[in-house]
């Protein structure tokens, strides 16, 4: 069984991205997101990873999710639905969803954590968000805080919540 894991950084306002692309740039936010992922198997829309500047992420397993049999990301699995991949990786200590909105939305009914950046601030013209989260359902199991430096113009939270075992929802893949 695997652990099912959300990796999202968003603004005050859950905003994610702008017309394709990350509304910032953060070096420490990114080397989080690098130690944290790196040697698990990172899932991801089609939109999600036609941003990505250098294609497939190293050091990870790929899986983009597209609904068209006809398409090809190099050194990258394709699954046509998030229950697919989610199968195909059972065998996984973690797996990690990383966007964009429309898999996040869907990984929210399963992902048993969430790494989340808060960056302070509001962008204005983002047209892209993470579904709402108010953390009800789940527990803060950790939290750094860190202010703008010269290098990451914004005020950053990192936070971890595990789901609450409610005995409603199944937070692993089973086989």
């Amino acid at each position: 069984m695997s652990i099912i894991s959300i990796i999202v950084a968003t603004d005050e306002q859950g905003a994610i991205g702008k017309d394709g692309q990350l509304l910032w740039r953060l070096p420490r936010d990114l080397k989080r997101f690098r130690e944290i992922t790196t040697g698990h198997t990172v899932i991801m829309g089609r939109k999600t990873f036609e941003s990505l500047p250098g294609g497939a992420l190293p050091h990870r397993k790929n899986i983009v999710l597209s609904a068209a049999s006809d398409r090809h990301y190099e050194h990258c699995d394709l699954h046509h639905s998030l229950q697919e991949a989610l199968a195909a990786c059972a065998q996984e200590e973690e797996v990690f969803v990383i966007g964009g909105a429309s898999v996040y939305r869907q990984a929210m009914a399963v992902a048993g954590k969430i790494y989340l950046t808060r960056v302070h601030h509001t962008f204005a013209d983002a047209d892209v968000f993470f579904p709402p989260f108010t953390g009800e359902g789940w527990t803060e199991t950790g939290r750094q805080d860190f202010p703008p430096d010269d290098r990451n113009p914004y005020a950053q939270t990192f936070l971890m919540y595990g789901r609450k075992n409610n005995g409603h929802s199944d937070t692993t893949i089973k086989n």
